[in-house]
């Protein structure tokens, strides 16, 4: 196996707390409501949404993919990080065992903070990777970030 490491960081004028509250602890229920064509829902199999936890999503009409199986690794509330791994699902293309994301949350000095976002893309043997693909990923995580984004900053007492 071969693991392929990308890191990504994302600016953002909403505060540490409400963008993890919102990308994080109601993002099951956000996403589907402000990109119904990226994810249409995702539907808890089992946990109660904390380490263990096993989902899947089912992408929405303008995804290539249909679902993702997707566990929480490691979730830390007060320090802002959630880790989680994509473990089945078209989305793994036949070419991974795995993708495994780690997000933290970190708050800046003029009140916002900073989404960093580490994706580790973990393949089935020898199998190299298309560069595209893995670029078309960091746009849509940017995009849904941004969207998330947008969404508090319309919304901000969710």
């Amino acid at each position: 196996m071969v693991a392929i490491t990308y890191d990504i960081e994302i600016p953002s004028s909403v505060p540490a707390a409400k963008m993890f509250k919102a990308m994080v602890l109601e993002a099951d229920n956000l996403i589907p409501k402000i990109m119904p064509q990226a994810i249409k829902n995702v539907e808890i199999l089992e946990g109660d949404g904390g380490i263990g936890t096993v989902k899947i999503i089912h992408f929405g009409e303008g995804s290539q993919y249909k679902s993702a199986k997707h566990r929480v690794e490691a979730i830390d509330k007060e320090n802002l990080t959630h880790t989680y791994s994509i473990i089945e699902g078209d989305a793994l293309a036949g070419v991974l065992e795995s993708i495994t994301y780690h997000i933290k949350i970190v708050p800046t000095e003029d009140g916002g903070s900073i989404c960093k976002n580490r994706s580790i893309y973990n393949t089935k043997g020898d199998i190299e990777i298309n560069e595209e693909k893995i670029k078309e990923g960091k746009e849509k995580a940017m995009a849904m970030f941004k969207a998330i984004e947008a969404y508090v900053q319309a919304n901000p007492d969710c």
